[in-house]
């Protein structure tokens, strides 16, 4: 950042007063500018068992597998979010569960709120943002193709949590691809 949204002169960083972190401060207006993660929402939707992915059709890796999550909006509700992106990427209505999941990809700066739901209806196709939509058995998720580390960490852990028969909570940072666990007390 080299200007400040508010009054368009230079910023610098700093450390500004009774603060603990390095901003960019306004030199002329002294606004303060924030920089925090972006909450990416999204959710394990299922279908009688099989979890509903979709390929990316856009950047970045294109082709690969994925949960349907994106960010989420000013003025709308995490759990609105993750019903409103899988609507987007994959055509599904889903109805949110549980919270399953919550965790932090510090190289990517965001926090990721993954929901279990389920698919009110088999019923969904490919969005703008999607090649391709399936609903694949656990066992048969394209595991080779799916990029994002955490994604797969979490579904592994979701196919792990359906052959116990419980449902999980987890939580922590996502450092090459795991997510701390924070609680595995719950039952289904």
């Amino acid at each position: 950042m080299k200007y400040c949204a508010e009054c368009g002169n230079k910023v610098t960083k700093k450390v500004p007063e009774n603060d603990t972190v390095l901003r960019f401060v306004c030199e002329s207006c002294n606004k303060i500018h924030y920089q925090n993660p972006t909450v990416i929402a999204g959710c394990i939707a299922d279908w009688q068992g099989k979890v509903l992915l979709c390929q990316r059709a856009i950047a970045p890796h294109i082709g690969s597998w994925t949960l349907p999550a994106g960010f989420m909006e000013y003025d709308e509700a995490i759990e609105q979010a993750a019903v409103r992106e899988a609507y987007e990427e994959t055509g599904a209505k889903i109805s949110i569960d549980s919270l399953y999941a919550v965790f932090h990809v510090e190289q990517m700066n965001q926090v990721y709120i993954i929901y279990r739901g389920t698919l009110d209806s088999p019923e969904y196709h490919a969005g703008i943002e999607s090649m391709d939509v399936k609903l694949f058995e656990p066992a048969d998720i394209p595991w080779d193709q799916l990029f994002y580390p955490a994604i797969r960490d979490i579904l592994q852990r979701f196919k792990m949590d359906l052959e116990r028969g419980i449902s999980s909570v987890y939580s922590g940072s996502a450092v090459h691809g795991k997510v701390m666990v924070v609680d595995r007390n719950f039952t289904s």
